[in-house]
């Protein structure tokens, strides 16, 4: 791979690990960033240059976005019509119709950092559910919980909850449409959802900042027994065949531990020399976020009434 020069736009809490990842994948990175305390994360990162805006920026060979949520779409906009490749962190946008746009405009440059499709134990979790080991996939369960969420901008759902229909994606293919959803409000403010989509495989998800540990927990259900990632830091599935009462126990199955943001971020790079494109294209992050829509509808966000999807 040659030496990259990226641009990275915002250097918050999570641009600084974009930006080690970068530095330590051998880029060259121009950080734009205009808050004192990004400036300064970006000059302790080791920056190779920090510019106030993307109009300053120099030639560079890909940009990677890592603004508030609400800025995304402004953002991949002013970096398409520069000509670049763009890996933008998820979600693309927080409104469909701006999502669509970019989409349309494009032209396979666009792509959408959904690092969890790139998490070792999510791509082990894949693997058993095309093999066919433990059977046909019944449903996926997925848990992410903790307490509080760092984001303002948008509502934890918007942030939290595409990781999730982006795992279920990756271990199962495209999604079925919402059965049914709830939202967590306290004191008005979302605090969390809990949703199921399709039936034949289902996908649970439950979401909440209003628990008192942090938690990231995925099973996959199959005919003849089940696969756990019990935590984001563990090394290994739990694999186990039959029914608890009368079948194995779940026996540690190793996968590859890299970490997956600089798993993402090689392929983003690899890309640029010509490789394979990162997983998440903007068209297919699109559909994500078209389901992410649904399950808010039924959840009655947005200020609409709950959606009856009983039918």
């Amino acid at each position: 791979m040659t030496r990259k020069h990226i641009a990275l736009v915002g250097c918050g809490a999570w641009g600084s690990n974009i930006l080690r990842d970068l530095r330590e994948l051998g880029c060259d990175v121009t950080v734009v960033a205009r808050s004192a305390a990004s400036i300064e994360r970006a000059r302790v990162g080791g920056a190779t240059a920090i510019v106030p805006t993307i109009g300053a920026l120099p030639a560079v060979e890909g940009a990677v976005v890592a603004t508030l949520a609400t800025a995304h779409a402004e953002v991949c906009h002013e970096l398409l019509d520069r000509g670049l490749s763009v890996f933008c962190e998820k979600p693309l946008t927080v409104d469909l119709a701006e999502a669509r746009a970019l989409d349309a405009r494009a032209d396979g440059r666009l792509f959408v950092m959904d690092k969890w499709r790139y998490h070792g134990g999510v791509e082990a979790l894949r693997d058993l559910a095309r093999s066919g080991e433990l059977g046909h996939p019944v449903g996926l369960v997925t848990v992410r919980e903790q307490w509080g969420s760092p984001h303002r901008d948008v509502d934890t759902v918007w942030v939290h909850v595409p990781h999730d229909l982006a795992i279920a994606f990756e271990i199962l293919g495209p999604l079925g449409p919402v059965v049914g959803a709830v939202a967590e409000r306290i004191e008005g403010r979302v605090a969390g959802l809990q949703g199921t989509l399709g039936r034949a495989p289902w996908v649970t998800i439950s979401h909440s900042t209003a628990a008192p540990a942090t938690r990231r927990m995925f099973r996959l259900v199959c005919e003849g027994g089940t696969a756990t990632l019990a935590d984001s830091h563990d090394e290994a599935l739990l694999v186990a065949s039959g029914v608890p009462e009368r079948g194995s126990a779940p026996q540690p199955r190793p996968f590859d531990p890299e970490w997956p943001l600089r798993k993402e971020l090689r392929a983003f790079l690899a890309h640029l020399d010509g490789g394979p494109a990162p997983r998440s294209s903007s068209a297919c992050h699109l559909a994500l976020l078209e389901r992410l829509v649904d399950l808010r509808h039924a959840a009655g966000l947005d200020g609409r009434p709950p959606a009856d999807v009983s039918r």
